[in-house]
């Protein structure tokens, strides 16, 4: 192993060495009160089968619309990994910035550099050396809308097999949306996984297209699912707060009572 390979898996194990389960379970419980206060419900509109979630080198990625992907992250890995160590890449400046998230299984990547392209492979490396162990990723490395078209993902993700072939990739399309409540909503959708040895057995170019389209397919799933507004569609992870206003709902609430009506705070219940 080159000086340089040998520096990159030091500083990068101490990285991922710096994750506590413990601290892991109680942000797990803060981040789900965030998300009950920060919208309506979170909805995932299907759930991967046992057998696909419980692979023993699972890299699960996504779309980038917001800062709440992280949040979003950590819930989803409580909720559908249990027991499991599960870790995703952040730009090494946030990681300063915020680091808390490196207890809860966050690693940071020198975007923009050199040597962040060679942390995440080893990252990637000593990750899945360890069977049981899951990557989730933003895959296209930055912010951008849930419309974009098309979604140029970040090379990295592609070469990941190159490292751990026995891997199933599973896409995940992340959109936040209002439908008819002040709150809105947190609207989840898994997509078909894909063989790590599949992918392994292409180019880099091709890989990355079929990477790339299994998640514009899945965004475009959810997309009509969002559109349509139909919540019957979704299975609901948390439910959130409904209601406008305090003052408003007060007056609601005491309508309800006097009339005998079952009161809701949201919005399309009746006055």
């Amino acid at each position: 192993m080159s000086d340089r390979r040998e520096r990159a898996a030091r500083t990068m194990q101490r990285r991922l060495d710096a994750r506590s389960p413990v601290l892991f379970r109680v942000f797990a419980r803060i981040f789900e009160r965030t998300l009950r206060k920060g919208f309506h419900a979170v909805r995932v509109a299907n759930r991967p089968a046992a057998s696909i979630l419980q692979s023993p080198r699972l890299v699960i990625y996504s779309n980038h619309p917001s800062w709440w992907d992280g949040v979003t992250f950590l819930y989803l890995a409580d909720r559908l990994l249990p027991g499991r160590a599960v870790y995703t890449p952040i730009d090494a400046a946030m990681l300063e910035r915020y680091g808390f998230v490196g207890r809860v299984g966050a690693f940071g990547v020198e975007q923009h550099k050199p040597e962040g392209a060679l942390h995440f492979l080893e990252a990637c490396r000593l990750i899945f050396a360890q069977a049981g162990n899951v990557l989730l990723i933003t895959a296209q490395g930055r912010f951008a809308d849930f419309r974009q078209r098309p979604l140029k993902l970040d090379p990295g993700i592609a070469h990941i097999v190159d490292i751990a072939a026995e891997t199933t990739y599973l896409p995940l399309a992340i959109e936040y949306i209002h439908w008819q409540e002040k709150q809105p909503e947190l609207l989840l959708r898994f997509g078909e996984p894909i063989s790590g040895n599949e992918l392994a057995a292409m180019r880099l170019p091709p890989r990355l297209a079929l990477l790339e389209q299994a998640l514009t397919a899945t965004m475009d799933s959810l997309a009509r699912h969002s559109m349509a507004r139909d919540a019957a569609a979704f299975d609901v992870l948390v439910a959130g707060k409904g209601g406008i206003n305090p003052v408003y709902d007060l007056w609601r609430r005491g309508i309800a009572l006097l009339t005998g009506r079952a009161y809701s705070a949201s919005h399309g219940a009746p006055p």
